[in-house]
């Protein structure tokens, strides 16, 4: 089973996590494309979002929050324990090796001799080695060129429940850094400014003149899966997390801020150009690039010019004393081989029964995305709304404390990834 990620409109998909089969780094691109990675490298904050967005819980400290005291206190418990584990981020330079920025586990400590076991990761060049405690912490207290900030540690745990299941952001586009500074810092300016008085008005202003890479920001996963002899019937565990991302997307359009969302869409009173960024998706263009890259990765081939999808087909599952369920199936084409592939779609509670690509709101939309956007987004922006009743208003609208359980770890979970977004942005 795979899961990719579906955006708000049709454009790059990428791989995230899940109950994999197998796992290599092909797929550790949720937060940064690979290609680019292998290139330029990775800042510490991208690799925090990467680790949370593929499961791990996450404690990240850059040096100017953290002291050396504290980083040996998390050194010998994560070495004593199999619970956590310190990945560092430092400057090869400061040990005298070739290269600069470098990320690799400790993988033990000498309490005698106060040195950490580094397991380099990239063994080829340089295998496991002691280096004193103070050497390393000196190597990670160095900036990084790149965002003008100080190297660090993080501490990786497992979590107590599953990661983001529905939605996870996306850092693919080269103007994320636009678009987290949009949301984080020139929303509040805008709000500062302008005195409205309403959600709605709240609404226009802060989707007024979004950044065009804002449709990309947030995207919602979607399964993939080889076809067995034309079998779509899905198994206990598919059913099982259907459930989970159904029963999220229902608790999603329950509330408020959702209801607000669809009626001052449905307003009209979106600005010229502005249009385009909340389109509506068709769900067989989505299947269409989703089952094609579901093929590739499955089978484990680099995307080929001459690959195409054949068809696509809605399946929709009404086993007897069961929900119904979302198969879209396609059957990709590569050098004349075919191959054919499922997509696994959450389907919402409707009264209707009929499927088609019209009806957009039985899976997720844009009403959905922009509705789990603005529940994500740091509490701090706000603030500076001059309206108490409004301050007030939305406060609840978007506070975790009124959200179901579900649906409060989906939007802490993407709050989290947001906050390592945030400090990768150069001071």
């Amino acid at each position: 089973m795979l899961f990719l990620l579906i955006p708000v409109e049709n454009g790059k998909f990428l791989f995230s996590s899940g109950p994999w089969r197998w796992f290599d780094d092909t797929m550790l691109d949720c937060c940064e494309p690979l290609a680019k990675i292998k290139t330029d490298g990775i800042t510490f904050g991208k690799v925090a979002c990467l680790a949370r967005c593929n499961g791990a819980k996450v404690l990240a400290f850059r040096t100017n929050e953290s002291t050396i005291d504290d980083f040996r206190k998390h050194v010998i418990s994560c070495s004593s324990s199999e619970d956590c584990h310190v990945i560092t981020s430092y400057h090869r330079g400061v040990f005298k090796q070739t290269g600069t920025g470098h990320f690799s586990p400790i993988g033990g400590y000498h309490a005698g001799k106060d040195m950490v076991l580094i397991l380099d990761v990239a063994r080829f060049k340089y295998p496991p080695h002691w280096v004193p405690l103070t050497l390393l912490w000196d190597a990670m207290n160095t900036i990084d060129g790149a965002t003008g900030l100080t190297r660090g540690y993080m501490i990786l745990s497992k979590l107590t429940r599953g990661p983001s299941i529905l939605y996870t952001l996306s850092c693919q586009d080269d103007g994320w850094n636009d678009t987290i500074k949009y949301l984080t810092e020139e929303v509040p300016l805008l709000l500062k400014t302008e005195n409205v008085k309403s959600v709605e008005e709240l609404l226009s202003e802060v989707f007024k003149l979004p950044p065009q890479n804002l449709k990309n920001f947030i995207k919602w996963v979607a399964e993939v899966r080889e076809q067995e002899d034309g079998n779509v019937k899905l198994n206990a565990e598919e059913k099982g997390r259907l459930a989970v991302k159904e029963e999220i997307l229902e608790q999603l359009r329950a509330t408020e801020l959702f209801k607000h969302i669809k009626q001052w869409l449905a307003s009209g009173t979106l600005c010229e150009g502005s249009e385009s960024l909340f389109n509506k998706d068709e769900l067989s263009e989505i299947a269409a690039t989703v089952c094609c890259q579901g093929a590739e990765t499955l089978a484990a081939k680099s995307c080929s010019a001459d690959q195409r999808l054949s068809k696509t087909d809605i399946h929709l599952l009404n086993a007897e004393n069961e929900k119904s369920a979302v198969v879209m199936s396609g059957t990709v084409v590569t050098n004349a081989i075919k191959e054919g592939v499922d997509m696994l779609v959450p389907l919402c509670k409707t009264e209707s029964s009929h499927i088609s690509d019209e009806c957009c709101c039985q899976w997720p939309s844009v009403i959905d995305v922009l509705t789990i956007l603005l529940l994500s987004l740091p509490q701090h922006i706000w603030f500076n709304l001059k309206d108490e009743k409004l301050l007030a208003d939305i406060n609840r609208l978007v506070g975790e404390n009124y959200l179901p359980a579900l649906l409060q770890d989906e939007v802490l979970h993407l709050r989290e990834q947001m906050h390592f977004l945030m400090t990768d942005l150069s001071s």
